[in-house]
């Protein structure tokens, strides 16, 4: 398991100390550590004889840092997970079950809810222009618009099935298929870094599969509050990163461009405007995985 810590402060006891309950198999924790200066890594990697510290040697991204705490594991199936993720009891055990259950599965993903109570749209489709622009447009402030939702599949019940991609914060991968497409791509800092692994495996012929039967909590924007305008600023970055190498060529440079002027807009209006940065609130709550 490898999990990237940046400062994580308390968050990362409550980390270990769920993974007693979420499976019955031994656990190697590796913390992938991004130039932590509050200490709790160090600490914990001294207390607990199964976590592992490895410095990255600074503040490298989020899939640079997986990338390295996987180097050295070459096949089977390993967790990857931010250190703020509370795992329920027997969800480590639900997602490795499953792997029987989709055998061309490279990424299983769990439910994730949040503290509040809410369900988290973790398993969506590969952004589109359409479904992208109209979600980036109009979530903010209509969260139920048709855009959003058929990006996020949320007026469909949680159900066992394969999605476009799966959130990175708490992800099972098969090395074998991780590492046949190069892993993370270091390019992204931080936000879809996940959505182009899934493409890129997608392409190969692997499914990414959602599993909700599996569930975590994760609570999420430990970055973002610390960092607010810094993480607008990459996660607009990571978008058009995204969404450029998807429509390469001299033909769909003015496209390129009008992505890079929309995103940058919007990005302009997240500095001013909490409620765009937000983006548009979740839809179902985590009672439905009952």
């Amino acid at each position: 398991m490898v999990a990237v810590t940046y400062s994580p402060g308390e968050a990362l006891d409550g980390f270990i100390e769920s993974l007693a309950e979420a499976t019955t198999l031994p656990t190697d924790v590796v913390l992938a550590d991004n130039g932590s200066t509050d200490g709790v890594p160090e600490r914990t990697a001294a207390a607990c004889s199964n976590v592992r510290l490895l410095r990255t040697g600074g503040n490298v991204g989020y899939g640079a840092a997986v990338n390295a705490g996987l180097a050295d594991l070459t096949d089977g199936w390993a967790l990857v997970a931010n250190p703020d993720v509370r795992f329920e009891p027997g969800s480590i055990d639900e997602l490795l079950a499953a792997t029987a259950r989709w055998p061309r599965a490279a990424t299983l993903g769990p439910a994730i809810r949040t503290p509040e109570g809410e369900l988290y749209p973790s398993a969506r489709d590969l952004p589109s222009l359409s479904t992208g622009i109209g979600h980036a447009a109009f979530g903010w402030f209509w969260p139920a618009n048709p855009w959003t939702a058929r990006y996020r599949r949320e007026r469909e019940a949680p159900r066992e099935r394969p999605a476009g991609w799966l959130s990175g914060s708490c992800l099972l991968v098969d090395l074998a298929a991780f590492h046949s497409v190069g892993g993370f791509d270091p390019g992204y800092f931080m936000y879809f870094e996940d959505v182009d692994l899934a493409a890129r495996l997608g392409r190969r012929g692997w499914l990414n599969v959602y599993v909700p039967s599996a569930v975590v909590v994760h609570e999420g924007g430990h970055a973002t509050r610390r960092q607010p305008h810094r993480m607008a600023r990459v996660h607009h970055t990571s978008a058009l990163r995204y969404l450029s190498a998807e429509h390469p060529g001299w033909r769909n440079a003015p496209l390129r461009a009008g992505l890079r002027a929309g995103l940058g807009a919007r990005m302009l209006l997240s500095y001013v405007s909490g409620r765009v940065a937000a983006g548009a609130r979740f839809q179902r709550g985590a009672d439905e995985l009952d």
